[in-house]
């Protein structure tokens, strides 16, 4: 069923709860990022379907690269809402590996770029816009004692903005798309 209606009062239920909380509170907006990034990122993974990065000896692809990440942030809407799961150390290590083999081929970074090289780009970095807010709505309702959150999870997040960072420029960069410098004028 596709519908209940017991939400039609405006409120929601969350894992393993029995008291219904407000659909505005900032649990629900944590939540509610968290579901924007991972429904957002589902674009980017369409889009990259057969779309392959290099990074050592290793070919990436896009896609799966993405489906994992939205396999994980299911994860931490879980671990959010109120259930036992969290992150595991190693998808943190995961995700700075791969950070890290990016940043062996791409020029470094000395200054802001503006998104929009390619269009790509400009996805993944809207992306990592959408996971900057979700973190913030995960630490506010954590600093209000209203969640529990592992610090692995917390750690993931913010990786994770770095990741999508990282793919911007790299999906530019492999079309040879130049990165634009604010000139602050």
């Amino acid at each position: 069923m596709l519908y209940t209606r017991k939400g039609d009062d405006g409120t929601t239920k969350t894992f393993g709860c029995d008291q219904r909380i407000s659909k505005s509170s900032i649990v629900a907006e944590a939540l509610g990022a968290l579901d924007e990034v991972n429904s957002f990122l589902g674009i980017a993974r369409a889009r990259t379907q057969s779309l392959n990065f290099k990074i050592t000896d290793e070919e990436v692809n896009f896609s799966e690269l993405i489906l994992e990440v939205q396999k994980n942030l299911f994860i931490v809407q879980a671990e959010i809402a109120g259930s036992e799961m969290s992150i595991a150390e190693e998808k943190i290590k995961d995700i700075e590996k791969i950070i890290d083999e990016i940043e062996k081929v791409l020029p470094p970074i000395k200054t802001f770029f503006i998104s929009g090289a390619t269009e790509l780009g400009a996805t993944f970095d809207f992306a990592r816009t959408l996971i900057r807010r979700a973190e913030r709505r995960v630490v506010g309702a954590k600093e209000e004692s209203k969640i529990k959150v592992s610090a692995e999870t917390l750690q993931y997040l913010n990786r994770l903005s770095s990741l999508l960072y990282a793919l911007a420029r790299i999906s530019s960069h492999m079309n040879g798309a130049e990165e634009i410098k604010p000139d602050y004028k």
